[in-house]
C-alpha cells in the first residue's frame, strides 16, 4: 500500500488523476476501520490532512460554505444556530476523541446508510462541490448517493465542499441506537422546517439501502399545512396529520434484519422517531413568534 500525502489541494487533485483508485483519507474514522480489520486493502492511501482549505469554513448571507474536513466538533460548537440540525447529528457521533477528527466529507466519501450526518444534510437540503483537474461542479444531495456505500464522485474527484442553507426554521435529529455513545445507528431521523418555502424536508438514516427522504410524507404534510393556514397561525398540528405524517414516513423505509435491528423495529421507529421531530421542530417553530403573518 503506498501512501500520497500531497501538500495543496492543486497537488491532491493531480495525484488523485493519476491514480483514480486512490482513496481519500482526512479522520480516517472509516477507511482505517476496514483496513484494520482487513475488509479494504487499497492500493493507494490520499493524505488529505496537510491540506488546510478542507478544514475552512464560512458563513455567508444565505449559505454555509463548509470544508469537507472541518471536524463535528467545530460545528457543534460554532455552527450551531446556522446549522441546527447537522450540529444535533455530529452530537451523536461516536466519542469526543472522533468528533475532533471526523467531519462530513468522510461520511459522504463512504455513503453508508448509517452515517450520522446524512439525515440532517438531506432535510437541510444540502449541495456537494466537488473537484478534479478538469473542474468542478456541484451535486444536489438528493442525488449524491447512488446505492448501497456508493456515491455520485467520479473516480477522479475529491469533494471539497459542502454548501448548506441557513436555517430559516427549527431543525431536530433524532438516532436510535443499542446504546448512547460510540454506537452505529439502528436508524435515524432528520426534519427542517422551511418557512421562507412553506415547506419541510425529511431524512431517513439506516433503515434503507442509501439514506433517504420520506418525499410522500413531506408531500403529504407541506399540503395539510398550507391548506390548514398553520404556517400563518402558528396553530397545534393535530394528531392526525402527525399521524399520517408518521406512517408514510415509516414507509418510505427499506430496511433489512441485521445485529443491531430488524426491518420491522426500523420502520416503527422511523415513524416515531417522525413524529416526536416534527411535534419538537413546530413547537419551536410555534414559540418564536415567526408565523408568517406575525413577520409580515
Amino acid at each position: 500500500m503506498d501512501f500520497l500525502r500531497p501538500a495543496s489541494w492543486e497537488e491532491a487533485l493531480a495525484a488523485k488523476a493519476e491514480h483514480p483508485t486512490a482513496v481519500p483519507i482526512a479522520g480516517g474514522t472509516d477507511v482505517m476501520v476496514e483496513i484494520n480489520f482487513d475488509h479494504r486493502r487499497p492500493e493507494y492511501l490520499l493524505d488529505l490532512n496537510r491540506i488546510e482549505l478542507l478544514r475552512e469554513w464560512e458563513v455567508g448571507e444565505e449559505n454555509v460554505r463548509l470544508g469537507a474536513s472541518v471536524p463535528y466538533t467545530e460545528i457543534m460548537e460554532h455552527l450551531r444556530a446556522e446549522l441546527p440540525g447537522l450540529a444535533l447529528a455530529s452530537h451523536t457521533v461516536a466519542s469526543p476523541q472522533i468528533r475532533n477528527r471526523g467531519g462530513v466529507g468522510g461520511n459522504l466519501g463512504t455513503a453508508s446508510p448509517a452515517g450520522d450526518a446524512h439525515p440532517a444534510l438531506l432535510a437541510a437540503g444540502a449541495e456537494v462541490e466537488v473537484e478534479s483537474v478538469r473542474g468542478s461542479r456541484f451535486i444536489p444531495i438528493d442525488a449524491f448517493y447512488t446505492g448501497v456505500k456508493r456515491n455520485a464522485l467520479q473516480p477522479d474527484e475529491l469533494i471539497k465542499t459542502v454548501h448548506i442553507k441557513k436555517a430559516d426554521g427549527p431543525q431536530q435529529y433524532s438516532k436510535v441506537g443499542t446504546r448512547n455513545a460510540m454506537v452505529i445507528a439502528v436508524c435515524a431521523f432528520g426534519l427542517a422546517l422551511h418557512p421562507e418555502t412553506r415547506t419541510v424536508r425529511t431524512g431517513i438514516g439506516s433503515a434503507a439501502p442509501t439514506p433517504v427522504r420520506a418525499k410522500e410524507a413531506e408531500e403529504f404534510l407541506n399540503a395539510a399545512l398550507e391548506e390548514g393556514r398553520f404556517w400563518e397561525s402558528g396553530k397545534i398540528i393535530t394528531p392526525s396529520i402527525a399521524k399520517q405524517f408518521a406512517e408514510l414516513a415509516s414507509g418510505a423505509c427499506n430496511p433489512i434484519d441485521d445485529v443491531r435491528g430488524t426491518a420491522k423495529y426500523r420502520r416503527h421507529a422511523v415513524g416515531i422517531m417522525a413524529r416526536r421531530t416534527l411535534g419538537w421542530t413546530w413547537e419551536q417553530y410555534r414559540g418564536t413568534g415567526r408565523t408568517l403573518e406575525g413577520a409580515a
